[in-house]
């Protein structure tokens, strides 16, 4: 401990909006907090060093003249699944759904939807990191099973659905998993232009695939880093040709198609038939509920601001917001109480079997 360490650390640190020198105090406080770390003992180990330690790691190194300096975007960062962004919350992430940022955890809702006249209660609610919607369906059947709450059929939006999770539904729990699948990624379904992958036929028997201007692929095989897509070529003798190249491929490469195995690929291309049925429409338009509930969980709860640290306490916080939920639900759906007469005492019942008269403000039929 020195004169300079007691001036900058002997009060709390508070940083402004805009800090003076913010370049210089970063780049102190990494020093001081690598030179901490080095001081320390082998036994003052614990999980408040560790996180310290790894805080610097994420935002620090040191060049090639041994000198500490904040990483910069060339100096390579670590994924938002792994980066901490608070040190009083070493679990929390920074996540990003559209234009809405923020550090810590993600809700997943799933409540019944059966009637409009029945009461739509809250059956499960999974607490995550800020990865894939996706990811978390699995864990979410797995819980309504154990207790005995899996439906036969489950509405979600686009970012719980694909076709290994409409398969695996299926197959694990007998659900039926309502959901748009997203359409492909490719430039061709993004400009609405051109020839997309729907437009070519696929021979599994045969493995082949021809095109729109009826040229066979020679090339097929499903290549390890792809798993579990398969990789079809068409050659550049093929494509070049083409009146419809710019159409099917840009540049000089020939046409390339991705696509699942056999029984993923027609249940993806059954779901997005299905997708612009009505029924299958008005089917799903039921699941637009949920979203009142999450403005219920955020706006009248306050569950987007986090009461804890951790994601084992976020979690209580969220599960007793969806209690507080379910009873006034229930509370607004109960039937009214009906009002049942007092009995007698038997003090009472002396009297009446005597003759004798007494007060009875309360008593029905007195």
């Amino acid at each position: 401990m020195d004169a300079d360490w007691a001036k900058r650390y002997g009060r709390p640190v508070r940083l402004a909006s805009q800090p003076s020198h913010p370049a210089a105090r970063l780049k102190q406080a990494g020093a001081d907090a690598y030179r901490f770390l080095d001081r320390l003992p082998p036994t003052a180990r614990g999980p408040r060093v560790e996180a310290l330690r790894q805080i610097i790691v994420q935002n620090f190194l040191i060049d090639t003249r041994g000198c500490l300096r904040p990483r910069a975007d060339k100096d390579g960062q670590p994924r938002g699944a792994l980066r901490i962004v608070s040190p009083y919350d070493i679990e929390a992430r920074r996540a990003i759904r559209g234009d809405t940022r923020w550090s810590g955890y993600l809700v997943h809702v799933t409540e019944t939807c059966d009637s409009d006249d029945s009461v739509h209660l809250i059956t499960d609610v999974a607490t995550t990191g800020p990865t894939r919607d996706s990811q978390a369906l699995p864990g979410i059947h797995k819980r309504l099973h154990a207790r005995r709450l899996l439906p036969a059929e489950h509405l979600v939006d686009g970012g719980y659905t694909s076709a290994a999770l409409l398969d695996r539904s299926a197959r694990d729990h007998q659900i039926q998993l309502f959901g748009p699948v997203k359409a492909s990624g490719s430039w061709q379904e993004k400009q609405q232009t051109g020839f997309t992958r729907e437009a070519f036929s696929i021979d599994f028997d045969r493995r082949r695939v021809t095109c729109p201007n009826g040229e066979t692929s020679e090339r097929w095989f499903e290549p390890p880093a792809m798993a579990p897509y398969t990789v079809v070529r068409f050659a550049a003798r093929q494509c070049d040709p083409c009146p419809d190249r710019s159409l099917c491929a840009k540049g000089t490469s020939a046409r390339t198609v991705n696509f699942l195995p056999r029984h993923l690929h027609e249940l993806q291309a059954r779901n997005r038939t299905d997708q612009h049925n009505p029924q299958w429409q008005r089917r799903c338009a039921a699941r637009s509920g949920v979203e009142g509930t999450i403005c219920e969980f955020v706006n009248g709860h306050r569950a987007r601001r986090g009461r804890y640290h951790g994601v084992a306490k976020t979690h209580v916080q969220h599960v007793l917001t969806a209690i507080a939920i379910n009873l006034e639900r229930l509370a607004t759906h109960a039937p009214p109480a009906t009002e049942h007469p007092r009995s007698l005492t038997a003090f009472q019942l002396y009297l009446d079997a005597r003759g004798l008269t007494w007060e009875s403000w309360w008593r029905q039929g007195k």
